[in-house]
This record gives C-alpha cells, sequence and structure tokens, in this order.
C-alpha cells in the first residue's frame, strides 16, 4: 500500500470497471493508496476477477448489464465515500497517481493557490512506451477530443480513464450512457453545469492482456461511435 494518500481514510472509493483482469488485478488492488477503498465492477468476467478481487480486499458489485459505461454507474451507486475516483482495472494506469488528482480537486491547483479547487480532475494519458497507446486509439481518441472541444467548449486534450470528482455531484450529473460514451457524456454534462474542469498528467503503461476497447481498430470504431451518438444527442 501507498503510505501518501492525499486525502483521510474513509474519504475515497476507486472504482474499477473489470471484465477478465484477473492478470492485472494483484498489481493494481496492490497499488492503492492507503485509506482508498477499491469498488470492483465486474461486468461479466469469467476468469475468476471478482473471487480473486474479493480475496485480495476489494469491495465487488455485479454490473449485470454489459458495458463500460454500465460497470462505472454499478460503482458509483455502490460508493459511499465523498470523493470517487475511477481508473481502469488492466494496470495500464497506476493507482498511485491518484492522490496528486484527489489534490487537485480538493485544493486546487498548487494546493489551493489560484484556480481553486477542481469539480472534475482528468488524468491525460502520457504513454510510458510508443505501445501502450496504439496509433488507432490515439487517432480515435483525438477525433473525439476535437469535436468535444468544438461542441462542448471544454479545453481538454484526452478523454481517459482516470478521473476524480465528488460523488453527490456525480450523481446530479445524471449520465445515463451505458456503453462506451459515458466519459464523454459525463464531461459534457459536467461543462453544461460550469464544472471547473482541470486536466493533469498521469503515466499510461502497457495493459495487461488483451484490450476490449481500443486495443483493436474495432474497438476504437465502436468507441468513437458511442461517443459520437452522444454528442448528436447534447442539446
Amino acid at each position: 500500500m501507498v503510505a501518501d494518500s492525499g486525502a483521510p481514510p474513509g474519504a475515497v472509493d476507486v472504482i474499477l470497471p473489470c471484465l477478465d483482469e484477473a492478470a492485472a488485478l494483484p498489481w493494481v488492488l496492490s497499488r492503492l493508496p492507503a485509506g482508498y477503498r477499491a469498488i470492483v465492477a465486474d461486468n461479466g468476467s469469467t476468469d475468476g476477477s471478482a473471487h480473486l478481487a474479493r480475496e485480495l480486499g476489494a469491495t465487488v458489485v455485479e454490473a449485470a448489464e454489459r458495458g463500460y459505461g454500465a460497470a462505472v454507474h454499478a460503482g458509483l451507486l455502490a460508493a459511499t465515500a465523498p470523493i470517487v475516483c475511477c481508473c481502469d482495472a488492466d494496470a495500464s494506469l497506476d493507482p498511485t497517481d491518484l492522490p496528486r488528482l484527489v489534490r487537485l480537486l480538493t485544493a486546487g491547483p498548487g494546493g489551493g493557490a489560484g484556480g481553486g479547487p477542481a469539480d472534475l480532475v482528468l488524468g491525460r494519458r502520457r504513454p510510458v512506451t510508443a505501445g501502450a497507446w496504439p496509433a488507432h486509439a490515439r487517432a480515435g481518441n483525438a477525433v473525439v477530443v476535437a469535436a468535444a472541444r468544438r461542441r462542448c467548449a471544454v479545453r481538454i486534450r484526452d478523454l481517459g480513464p482516470m478521473r476524480v470528482a465528488r460523488r453527490a455531484d456525480l450523481l446530479g450529473l445524471r449520465v445515463t450512457d451505458r456503453r462506451f460514451g459515458y466519459p464523454l457524456e459525463l464531461v459534457a454534462r459536467a461543462a453544461a453545469a460550469g464544472w471547473n474542469i482541470v486536466e493533469t498528467d498521469v503515466r499510461y503503461l502497457p495493459r495487461s492482456g488483451k484490450s476490449k476497447v481500443t486495443g483493436t481498430a474495432t474497438g476504437t470504431v465502436r468507441a468513437v461511435r458511442d461517443m459520437s451518438a452522444i454528442l448528436r444527442r447534447l442539446p
């Protein structure tokens, strides 16, 4: 466990959407900062992920409806801490980066010096190796982010899967997408609500196992399609 948590015990829950991540879970859960509770939202795993997560001390909730957004929403409903983080369970993101995002949420840039606290903190992925983020996935992300910047007037450069916000505020946004469009709808609704959205760099590592979303060109196309549909539905 990591000592520097950036928050008092019980103040932070970490939602880990999970689909067949047994190979990655031991590393991911071992990297959680002290006082951060893991909520593994299992989305139909067949490799024993849910059982393993329980053995490793995580809270496990079943997300019966398939889809990334469905898993995140199930984890959010199960969360009880005032601050909620979201982080992929495939070892592509290091949970030790979370306290830095939490501090931006609670204190603002520079420990509260200027800018004030954020309402939503997004982790901008910075690949540590050339193969950590495939070219087709980077291209798909760039297309969606560019559209979001134009449509929602948000100054972001990534729609990455690591983010931090207050649980009550997230529930108040009433995000409805249960597929790959969830992150974009969240940002769009947050922007429309006037949230202070802050972005900070996080390390992006080669994931463990095969990606269900952006590891293939087909998965990237599905994600871009779902996110583009979100933009078309915005008022």
